[in-house]
């Protein structure tokens, strides 16, 4: 495994690849994504437990969108049963997979705490959905506050889980080690990473100026039918985004012979390799 070095343009790049692999499979991955996030939506009804357990099930629907994207790209069904792949590679790789759900609950539910020692739990409340977002909340100084610093404390965790899955799953390394190599792998190319959010930012920003035309002129014929469109168009981006994000796994790293051998290579510069497992 080599850490690869990529240009800032990359980003753009990556954007496109997801957006192209998605519409290889747009039925088979809408769909794939919707039942992963259903089932984490399941999760929450636990009583006590839930909203853990859906945390720690986010790498692992995270990955099942890689490797169902790698799939569409080389011409292949991603089929529902690719939503259990990262439970069903071995004992070794299921340990680190559940590992790495852990952590990544853990750090989630952390972040949420420390939010509530600005403004004593309500942003917290909010997000979980046991409490109500009204005009007034959203305007306190404090939920405000509790707000930004959950964003501030949530982007170091996202670099660290942004490729840890797929190292996992494809490299065979450990949880601590993968949440490291994502970690410099993120910062070492941040230009593209950076240039990819900016992206991603301009297409949902364009296409909701499309829905929000479109079903502001379905209302006035069909009213209740323009919700489902926002909620629809909603998902379907969504799906897109995580399609693209094999593809930034994929430009980081060297992939193993059988990974994603269809996609063009990026021009890169490869960086010295990380620590030998």
């Amino acid at each position: 495994m080599k850490l690869r070095i990529v240009p800032a343009y990359t980003g753009v790049k990556w954007v496109q690849l997801g957006v192209r692999a998605f519409w290889r499979q747009p039925l088979a991955l809408a769909a794939l994504f919707f039942m992963t996030m259903a089932a984490m939506s399941l999760a929450t009804l636990v009583p006590l437990v839930g909203a853990p357990i859906a945390l720690a099930l986010l790498p692992a629907a995270t990955l099942a969108m890689m490797v169902a994207t790698a799939e569409a790209q080389q011409g292949r069904f991603p089929t529902p049963a690719l939503l259990l792949v990262a439970f069903r590679t071995g004992q070794r790789r299921l340990r680190a997979m559940l590992a790495l759900g852990g952590m990544y609950a853990v750090g989630f539910l952390g972040i949420m705490g420390l939010s509530a020692l600005v403004d004593g739990g309500q942003f917290a409340q909010v997000y979980f959905g046991g409490a109500k977002l009204t005009p007034e909340v959203a305007e306190s100084p404090a939920f405000q506050g509790a707000m930004w610093l959950s964003v501030l404390l949530y982007l170091p965790l996202s670099l660290l889980f942004w490729h840890a899955p797929g190292l996992v799953h494809w490299h065979g390394v450990p949880p601590v080690k993968a949440l490291f190599f994502s970690l410099v792998a993120c910062v070492r190319n941040f230009g593209a990473f950076m240039v990819f959010g900016l992206a991603w930012m301009g297409v949902f920003l364009a296409a909701g100026m499309v829905v929000a035309l479109v079903t502001g002129l379905l209302s006035l014929a069909v009213g209740t039918a323009a919700g489902g469109l926002m909620v629809g168009a909603a998902m379907v981006l969504a799906a897109m985004f995580f399609s693209s994000v094999v593809f930034t796994f994929r430009d980081c790293f060297e992939p193993p012979e059988e990974y994603l051998q269809a996609a063009p290579a990026p021009a890169t510069e490869d960086a010295p390799p990380p620590p030998a497992d």
